[in-house]
Formats: structure tokens, C-alpha cells, sequence
């Protein structure tokens, strides 16, 4: 019998909750098992929508680092509310008939049982990609191949751990033939503010959908004036050497079909967390997770519109605009976000 963390198993429950609302398309499937002192983890994935390959899509990740437990709680809180939704909400049930929506919740589960970071093995999955030829990695933190018993070990040059390939493996057989797909990968550990971060993250040079990704803030600002993410490149902050999204996004960009990806990267500011309860340093989880329930709960709460606004905006196929307009939305990214680097 496979053995589970909490979240594994809350999510299998959601499965099942999935299954029995009358006619939704639940598809769920295994990515990929892996094993820990003899027990045994499944990587589950959900998707739900139409089955149209070329439909727009919205996926959303969790769990790649195991100590940043709410990531995996924010996309199973969403999740949660999809299914509540889907037993009497007809409008969103005709959305997902022209929109695929999918959900990873926990990506690393032997690091989630453990309480680490990396994986059972040691490596840290959001470092485990290829490494490109042009990477400019910040020293230690943007991965390192030096020793697993340093952090931010990058794991073997040759090949990918099997928490990462089947995660890329996933995407690609799943959503590389979407009109548009935007992933977002939740994670906690950096900062004050929440943020949404955009390629690439191997270094600061623009990546070549930025086009895409200003009409993206732009209309995420003109539509929730009052959002609390700061959008901007992940390079800004570090670099990364063998970043998994850059890694995925490359897969897309050779992929022969038509279309575009922009993953993102929604990075939860927990040192503000801190801040607030100091308390929060002696618990191993403190400077990843809000401990105190009810921040826990705002923070389930917090990132519902941000997800219902993308999926929207999948579904509206706003990304489509003549070369004019896009010359003159990547200039105009090109000056906030990367004229002073």
C-alpha cells in the first residue's frame, strides 16, 4: 500500500470528491512513484476541461521544495474550490468547455514527509534542469553540483531526477500543443512581498515571449488595480543554473506547433511571515510556511482571484496581437524591466 503525507492523501480524497460530481471530466492520473526508507509516494496529477490539445490552458504546481508546504495548500485550496464550484456553477462549467485546467500539487513528496527542501536524495528540483550554455547562475544559490550535503544541490549533470522528468514530461505531453499555457509554480521563502516571476531565470537578458507576459501584467493590473504581487523577472533577484521552467519553456519553444507558454513562478513572501511572529524561527517549517492558522487560512483565501483572473485570461485568447503592438509592448517591458540591468 502506498504510504502518503497529509497532503498526498488530502489530495487523493479531492480525487475521489472529483469523481462523484455528475458530469465533470476528472481525469487524474500518476506521474511517477518514488520511494523513501521503503515507503512509497505517488506524484498524482488532475486535469479537468476539454480535451482539445490546442485548447488554452492554466496549471498550477506545488511542492517542488518540501519545506514550502503552502504551495502545495494554495493549489489544493483551489482545487477544492473548483470542485465545490463545478457541482452548481454553470459558468465556469462552460469555460472548461474551451479551457484545459490542471493541477500538480506536490511535486517532491519524499522532501514534504522528510521536512526538506531537496528530495530524498538530496537535489534540489528547481535546479535539476539542464544546464544551458548561456547560464549566469548566482554562486551556491543558483545550484551547485559540489555535494548533496551542501543546499541547492543541482543533482547529476547527465539526467534528471524522476520527480522533475515526470513533471516535464507532463507539461509536454499535456499542454505543448496549447494555443496559450500559463503555468504557475507556488512557492514560499523569498521576500516581503508576494511575487509573480517570469522567465528566464538562467540569467538577465530577455527571454523571447516578453511581449506576452506585459500584456499578461498589464491586464492583470487594469483588472485588479489592488493586486499584491510584484511581477518581474526572476533573474532580478537570482540567477539560476539549470532552472527547471527555463528548461520547460526551451521544450516548448522547439516544440513544432503554434502557439506559446509563459510559466511563472508565484513566489510567497514569507519573511514577512516572520515579522510578524519571530516565534516562527524555532519551528523547521518557519521560514517557509505562516504556522499561526489564521495566516494560514488568509493565505488560502489570498491567491483565489489571481488564479480565476488566468484562467480568464487563458480562456479569452488575449495573447494574440499584431507584430505593431507587440513591438511596442515588448519596448515598453523592455524599458521597466530591464534597461538598468
Amino acid at each position: 500500500m502506498t504510504a502518503a503525507s497529509d497532503e498526498v492523501q488530502r489530495l487523493l480524497d479531492l480525487h475521489a470528491s472529483l469523481a462523484r460530481v455528475a458530469g465533470v471530466q476528472a481525469r487524474t492520473s500518476t506521474l511517477a512513484t518514488v520511494e523513501d526508507s521503503g515507503l512509497r509516494y505517488p506524484i498524482e496529477a488532475t486535469e479537468l476541461g476539454v480535451q482539445d490539445p490546442a485548447a488554452p490552458s492554466l496549471v498550477l504546481v506545488g511542492g517542488v521544495h518540501g519545506v514550502e508546504r503552502i504551495g502545495t495548500e494554495v493549489v489544493l485550496a483551489y482545487l477544492d474550490t473548483i470542485t465545490a464550484r463545478l457541482a452548481w456553477d454553470a459558468t465556469l462549467r462552460r469555460t472548461l468547455e474551451t479551457v484545459r485546467l490542471g493541477f500538480v500539487p506536490l511535486v517532491n513528496p519524499t522532501g514534504m514527509a522528510r521536512g526538506t527542501r531537496a528530495t530524498a536524495r538530496g537535489v534540489d528540483l528547481m535546479r535539476n534542469g539542464p544546464r544551458h550554455p548561456h547560464s549566469r547562475g548566482t554562486p551556491l544559490v543558483g545550484g551547485q553540483r559540489i555535494s548533496p550535503r551542501l543546499p541547492w544541490f543541482a543533482g547529476d549533470a547527465t539526467s534528471m531526477e524522476p520527480e522533475s522528468e515526470a513533471l516535464v514530461d507532463h507539461v509536454r505531453a499535456h499542454h505543448f500543443d496549447a494555443r496559450l499555457c500559463v503555468v504557475v509554480d507556488c512557492h514560499s521563502g523569498f521576500g516581503f512581498e508576494d511575487r509573480l516571476w517570469f522567465p528566464y531565470a538562467r540569467s538577465r537578458e530577455p527571454f523571447p515571449d516578453l511581449a506576452t507576459v506585459a500584456r499578461l501584467e498589464a491586464r492583470l493590473s487594469s483588472t485588479m488595480p489592488n493586486h499584491v504581487y510584484v511581477f518581474e523577472p526572476q533573474a532580478i533577484a537570482y540567477t539560476i543554473d539549470g532552472d527547471l521552467w527555463d528548461h520547460v519553456y526551451d521544450l516548448r519553444r522547439g516544440h513544432d506547433a503554434p502557439g506559446r507558454m509563459v510559466p511563472l513562478t508565484l513566489e510567497l513572501g514569507s519573511w514577512a511571515w516572520l515579522r510578524k511572529n519571530p516565534r516562527q524561527l524555532v519551528s523547521p517549517l518557519g521560514g517557509f510556511h505562516p504556522v499561526v492558522p489564521h495566516r494560514v487560512r488568509r493565505t488560502l483565501r489570498r491567491h483565489v482571484p489571481l488564479f480565476d483572473f488566468l484562467l480568464a485570461w487563458v480562456a479569452s485568447d488575449d495573447a494574440t496581437f499584431d507584430d505593431v503592438t507587440r513591438r511596442s509592448l515588448e519596448r515598453t517591458a523592455f524599458r521597466r524591466w530591464f534597461a538598468g540591468l
